[in-house]
């Protein structure tokens, strides 16, 4: 089974390196250039349709390999609707509603294949949850619940792309605890499916790794959250178990604190949430002196010490798994307290 897992990875890993300059070139040609601005830590325009090589190979892989059913189906849809719209939106630019709509429809695509939440076990609480899908009230709650665990895991991985190589290598670490995941609770086709996702990002990273030749846009972030959230819904969720939610919050626990912080910080300036700004945690390690690469390997760092707390948790063994989840929120706050100890001195000093 782990040789059939280490053969998707690898051929998704070969498309990837494949397909990605063609990308590029592409990318070029319709003006898909990112350009150095203020918010932006790159120095020189870079193309950003990366995106196009990680569908692309994730599609060809998966249609060599698997079965082509329903929830196979409903993922190629959703996904190729994800892309699109990140595509647009990397090319034109789109207003933030705009793509949220893209995200929901794309979450309601999955619904009409039939991905559902069936139940919900928090044994630590001894609280139960199953849907009576008889029951218009049980279908309601369980699909939305589904949509905005969707939205949420698309925008969580779509706010890591600020770093060269950092949401490729984050998502790498978060595919390889779901595939392992997985496996003890014998859903084959999500392992599997984590492979092909593990291989065609590290195909992504040798373009995608400090200095970056390519960079995955919208369109790719936004697909890989999509597949992240499918693969959980359909391999995790639907195994009533706690795990099933607690796997993939912590396997992208790190972008989720950071998604979090960026919430409030808005919400307390009374912005809109969806503002860009430079506020995020890798602009705080750059802020710090960090360079790009080093902030990028101390994400890493986090996220695989979340990582293991995911691995815990599906142990059960929930004293280890809150620990390192603690420790990781200390050092994320304290980065956060850190720059803004900066600039209390800086405004301090300027008076």
């Amino acid at each position: 089974m782990y040789i059939d897992f280490l053969k998707y990875a690898i051929t998704g890993l070969l498309f990837t390196l494949i397909l990605t300059p063609g990308a590029m070139i592409v990318a070029r040609k319709v003006g898909a250039i990112d350009y150095p601005s203020e918010r932006r830590v790159h120095s020189k325009p870079t193309p950003r349709l990366g995106g196009i090589a990680l569908y692309t190979s994730f599609v060809v892989t998966v249609c060599l390999f698997f079965k082509l059913d329903a929830q196979i189906k409903g993922l190629f849809i959703g996904s190729t609707l994800i892309l699109a719209v990140g595509i647009y939106d990397d090319i034109k630019g789109v207003r933030p509603i705009v793509k949220l709509l893209g995200q929901v429809c794309a979450a309601l695509i999955l619904l009409r294949f039939g991905y559902q939440m069936t139940g919900l076990n928090l044994p630590l609480i001894g609280w139960k949850y199953f849907a009576a899908w008889g029951s218009v009230w049980g279908m309601l709650w369980g699909g939305l619940f589904v949509v905005i665990w969707v939205v949420s895991l698309v925008n969580t991985v779509n706010i890591t792309d600020g770093l060269d190589g950092l949401a490729a290598g984050i998502c790498v670490e978060a595919c390889l605890v779901l595939l392992w995941s997985a496996v003890q609770i014998h859903q084959v086709q999500a392992a599997g499916l984590m492979a092909v996702l593990t291989g065609i990002c590290l195909g992504f990273l040798f373009f995608n790794f400090n200095p970056a030749k390519v960079f995955m846009g919208d369109s790719g972030s936004m697909f890989l959250g999509f597949v992240i959230a499918g693969v959980s819904v359909n391999g995790f969720l639907k195994t009533p178990v706690l795990f099933g939610l607690v796997l993939p919050l912590l396997a992208l626990g790190m972008p989720i604190f950071d998604m979090t912080f960026a919430v409030v910080r808005r919400k307390w300036r009374g912005q809109p949430i969806a503002l860009a700004d430079r506020g995020h945690l890798h602009h705080r390690l750059l802020d710090a002196g960090f360079t790009q690469r080093e902030a990028v390997l101390v994400l890493y760092l986090l996220s695989a010490i979340l990582g293991c707390a995911a691995l815990f948790a599906s142990r059960e063994e929930w004293q280890w798994a809150v620990l390192l989840t603690l420790l990781v929120a200390a050092i994320v706050t304290g980065l956060f307290m850190f720059k803004s100890h900066k600039a209390i001195l800086r405004r301090s000093g300027s008076k």
